[in-house]
């Protein structure tokens, strides 16, 4: 023992105070692991944010119970648990809090709270210590809101700096985030190895920037659904159906969400005969057929698909051209004002002609100087669409009016 260590002891010794007194990293048996306190390891980052109702997602080191503290105001006197099946959500690490009733155009203060659960003795929970973060902010769209503005990313692969670069070469930073969301329509990763590269590629940089008070939405391209995690995936985003096909609406505009799936062939030899990906657009082609036909995309100014393989312009592989068999004829039908997309790495515009009656905007790829963030704007009476490349140029626009 070293003659620090031993005074150390002694001191304690002689004042009566030495009962339990933790191990030293220096002083720690060989190949022993220190106990980890609990932390937040990703979060508070938000989703599905409606005019009354929002989606507050975060993750800790250990399983614990966690709850939301929110309100109008100074106060934050109100909380919000997730439920199942009559149970209060709990002994888990992904939380997935939705708050409804909210005032519509309000701003809304929140923090995040969570007590590890230490074990269960019969049916009794033993817990442990309490966490809690800062205190954040967020502004629920005004029941009729007019406008907004979106930003749009893809096909990162696992660059995680493109986030904050392009925003802030953009001027989204600080105080001057001038937008109101943001889509990762696809590619995120380049294939899904395991939970640290969620965080450390996506929740971190996104929570650095703006997730902590703006939502983001994922949507799922094709090398997402490759790897050993590819299918934990849907554990860490929030849907309104817990898919990664569904709709919502933001303002004006009616958003469509299609999952392309694979472009290789189903048989395809590298996924040991694992997907059924044309089974899944089939599923998706009724769900979208019943989706036009309902109120909210018909009465809607604006109707805007995302979906990160485009059924047209993006080559004849099998994927591609399942969906235009699938989803093409579906889309022409229904009106549709704007199509973005991924997946090619060569960014275009493609205006409406015999193939789609609706204009398309593909996104760049992931290597500087090809990269490209997608800006929306959308009123009561127009979208207007630029798409920038990573120098600043534009290299894409569509100013569409809103049709009779």
């Amino acid at each position: 023992m070293s003659t620090n260590r031993r005074k150390f002891l002694e001191k304690f010794a002689q004042l009566g105070t030495l009962t339990t007194l933790p191990v030293l990293a220096a002083e720690a048996a060989p190949g022993a692991v220190l106990e980890e306190k609990n932390r937040f390891v990703a979060g508070p980052y938000l989703q599905n944010l409606l005019s009354d109702e929002i989606t507050i997602m975060w993750i800790t080191h250990k399983n614990s119970l966690s709850w939301v503290e929110y309100g109008e105001g100074a106060y934050l006197s109100k909380k919000a648990f997730a439920y199942q099946d009559g149970l209060v959500e709990a002994n888990n690490r992904i939380n997935k809090i939705t708050i409804s009733g909210l005032t519509a155009g309000a701003n809304h203060k929140y923090r995040i709270v969570s007590t590890e659960i230490l074990g269960y003795t019969g049916s009794k929970v033993h817990f442990g210590e309490t966490i809690m973060s800062g205190i954040y902010s967020f502004k629920t769209p005004a029941a009729n809101e007019e406008e907004f503005k979106m930003v749009v990313f893809n096909d990162i692969h696992d660059r995680p700096q493109t986030i904050p670069q392009l925003l802030y070469r953009h001027g989204f930073s600080g105080n001057t985030r001038d937008f109101d969301f943001v889509v990762f329509n696809g590619d995120t990763f380049e294939t899904t190895n395991n939970e640290t590269q969620i965080i450390e590629h996506l929740l971190k940089p996104c929570g650095d920037v703006f997730s902590t008070e703006r939502p983001f939405v994922f949507v799922q391209g094709n090398h997402e659904v490759r790897g050993a995690f590819s299918r934990q995936l849907t554990q860490y985003f929030a849907s309104p159906n817990n898919r990664f096909y569904y709709a919502f609406t933001r303002g004006p505009v009616r958003f469509v969400v299609l999952d392309a799936g694979e472009d290789k062939t189903d048989d395809n030899w590298e996924y040991g005969g694992l997907s059924a990906f044309d089974r899944y657009r089939e599923i998706q082609k009724k769900w979208l057929e019943q989706e036009i036909e309902t109120p909210e995309f018909k009465k809607a100014p604006f109707r805007v698909v995302l979906i990160h393989i485009s059924p047209f312009h993006s080559g004849d592989w099998h994927g591609p051209m399942h969906c235009q068999k699938v989803f093409g004829p579906v889309l022409n039908k229904a009106k549709i004002d704007l199509q973005i997309s991924g997946h090619t790495h060569r960014y275009a515009t493609h205006e409406p002609d015999n193939t789609h009656n609706y204009p398309i905007v593909i996104g760049g790829g992931p290597v500087e100087g090809n990269r490209t963030l997608i800006k929306l704007h959308a009123t009561s009476k127009e979208l207007n669409l630029q798409m920038i490349r990573d120098d600043g140029e534009i290299v894409g626009k569509f100013n569409l009016k809103r049709k009779a």
